[in-house]
């Protein structure tokens, strides 16, 4: 099963917002919205773990962390984003983290 983190992104929110106005004029069926939901949960998993390649350097004051069910949550104060000659500064920034390999990929490697 995929992260469903990026459902609360502006692509994640354009898309659910498309599938409830074709449910609501029956264009398509609610069971077919949420299988479309999970292969866009798939889709951007797989290609964030495989595409994307920038590397940000960050610094900042740690406030709380939190490690609940595999996923760690970080929440920084006065953090700064660093790459290579850009210097982004934000007073709160909170971070979550997700093991990025795959189920299938993990059983693998655990036996």
């Amino acid at each position: 099963m995929a992260y469903q983190l990026y459902r609360n992104t502006t692509l994640g929110n354009s898309l659910q917002e498309s599938l409830d106005e074709l449910i609501q004029t029956q264009q398509i069926t609610p069971q077919l919205a949420l299988q479309v939901l999970l292969q866009f949960d798939k889709a951007i998993n797989t290609a964030l773990a495989n595409r994307v390649r920038n590397r940000v350097n960050f610094r900042g004051s740690l406030n709380t962390y939190r490690f609940c069910d595999n996923v760690w949550t970080f929440v920084l104060n006065d953090v700064e984003f660093r790459e290579v000659t850009d210097l982004v500064k934000v007073d709160k920034v909170k971070i979550v983290a997700c093991d990025g390999k795959s189920e299938s990929t993990q059983n693998k490697t655990d036996k």
